[in-house]
């Protein structure tokens, strides 16, 4: 059985500080690295968005059960980090300050990242164009305007990804989400899985429970080896 190890750190970044809390592990019996580590964005910060968002912390939650080192941080001007929000341009830029910081803990081990509602737009973008970023996961991604194609590096991103999205999101109509992964050319289709959570809406309020096992059942499916490090938990 891993150890848990919280730390809670202040990290460089292009705007100043960068306040993270990092759910590491202790390396398993034979020494072996993790098979991933992951970073978790949260929403938007000018409508109250920070690493402490219920949907965030689920995420991280979920990803750690595994086995697996998470960070999650608050994007500049939000909480201790320094700086100012800058319509998700600097943001990205923290991501990667992030994922910098990740490597080097874990030398060697493919990145996960994954983001709610802004923290999607943001991350995926960072991650789709980071050689270390292996897998993503998107959240509630705002989808409900398509005609500025805020998503369109998407459309060239072959990583694999889970999209996920409430019934119910008013900001992600799932029709639209289904949309916009049916107009990816085919290699990028192919390596992206869209799960739709009966009942939920944008923040999946009641639903974190259906959240867990979608993320969960993913994962698992990716890394079969995963379900025996959870069965340790």
């Amino acid at each position: 059985m891993s150890t848990q190890l919280h730390r809670s750190l202040m990290l460089s970044g292009p705007a100043g500080r960068i306040e993270t809390i990092l759910w590491s592990v202790s390396k398993h019996e034979k020494g072996a690295p993790p098979p991933l580590a992951a970073v978790v964005c949260h929403p938007h910060p000018l409508f109250g968005g920070t690493m402490h968002n219920k949907v965030v912390y689920q995420t991280a939650k979920t990803i750690h059960r595994f086995g697996l080192p998470v960070a999650r941080f608050n994007f500049r001007g939000v909480g201790l980090s320094e700086g100012t929000h800058d319509k998700g341009e600097g943001e990205k830029d923290d991501v990667l300050a992030v994922l910098d910081f990740l490597a080097a803990e874990f030398p060697g081990v493919p990145l996960l990242v994954a983001g709610f509602s802004f923290g999607s737009w943001v991350g995926l973008r960072a991650g789709c164009g980071d050689a270390r970023v292996a897998e993503l996961i998107g959240l509630g991604l705002p989808v409900g305007d398509l005609d500025n194609r805020s998503f369109s590096y998407l459309d060239h991103c072959d990583k694999p990804k889970l999209l996920v999205s409430g019934e119910f999101d008013r900001f992600g109509p799932p029709v639209k989400l289904r949309a916009m992964v049916e107009q990816y050319p085919p290699r990028a289709r192919e390596n992206t899985t869209v799960e739709i959570v009966p009942g939920g809406d944008h923040f999946f309020a009641g639903h974190l429970a259906e959240l867990d096992s979608t993320l969960a059942a993913w994962l698992v499916k990716r890394h079969p080896d995963l379900a025996a490090a959870e069965s340790l938990e």
